[in-house]
């Protein structure tokens, strides 16, 4: 298991025959995004000097890379997988499958003074 990558769990769940529900937190978040990329597609290369980041894999499945203090590790994510990474932490998807996730930030990107705290180099 890389050591750049927290797996956690929602704050609670349920499900029955009807479906399921997943409450992923009650605080601590201040941006959620939901994406939707298709299979074979590469983002990310990036990472954030302020913001810790949450991924939640609703579906799909993810080659997940980390770069952190000059260590880099690879992982794969798929359906269900809750986890995060700590700032500093440089973090590339390339896309297994077509995959729809959520992304909570605990600060948010977008930072007071207009600017982002995403980094590529």
């Amino acid at each position: 298991m890389p050591e750049a990558i927290v797996f956690i769990q929602p704050d609670f769940s349920f499900s029955d025959e009807r479906g399921y529900l997943y409450q992923l937190c009650r605080k601590g978040w201040s941006q959620v995004n939901v994406s939707k990329s298709v299979k074979g597609v590469k983002r990310g290369g990036h990472y954030h000097k302020q913001t810790k980041e949450a991924f939640f894999i609703i579906e799909g499945e993810i080659l997940l890379t980390l770069d952190k203090d000059g260590k880099t590790e690879q992982i794969t994510v798929k359906t269900g997988d809750f986890f995060y990474f700590e700032p500093f932490t440089k973090h590339s998807f390339e896309f297994l499958a077509d995959t729809t996730m959520v992304a909570l930030y605990d600060h948010g990107v977008e930072l007071s003074d207009g600017t982002k705290d995403i980094y590529t180099e």
